[in-house]
């Protein structure tokens, strides 16, 4: 039960190509943003379609895959763990962010980006 205390899961599409940084140490890190589609009809019988946007990031060779696989469109399934951080910018003003720290990449659909 351990495991059960903080895990993501989500299938939905990506917003955008992940964003690939290195750190200065030479550890890969790929930012993506994915959708998720939830619905559902109203009391009148009108269908609604809500989508909700969460923040990805990956770390060393779930990045490499997320680099070499992931496109925007994409279709996928993650799991992960919520991550809660903060900084200050440069005028001062602190941001708090909370991300999905993604563990493994199930790549779902299509394989290639449509051109």
């Amino acid at each position: 039960m351990y495991a059960l205390k903080n895990k993501v899961q989500l299938i939905g599409n990506l917003g955008n190509n992940p964003e690939i940084r290195t750190t200065e140490g030479g550890k890969k890190m790929a930012k993506f943003s994915v959708a998720t589609n939830e619905n559902y009809r109203t009391t009148k019988g009108d269908k609604v379609v809500e989508t909700q946007w969460h923040n990805l990031v990956a770390w060393g060779k779930v990045a490499d895959i997320a680099e070499q696989f992931l496109f925007k469109g994409s279709e996928v399934a993650i799991e992960g763990k919520l991550i809660n951080r903060n900084y200050t910018d440069k005028d001062g003003n602190k941001h708090y962010v909370t991300e999905v720290q993604v563990n493994e990449i199930l790549m779902l659909g299509d394989k290639k980006p449509r051109i």
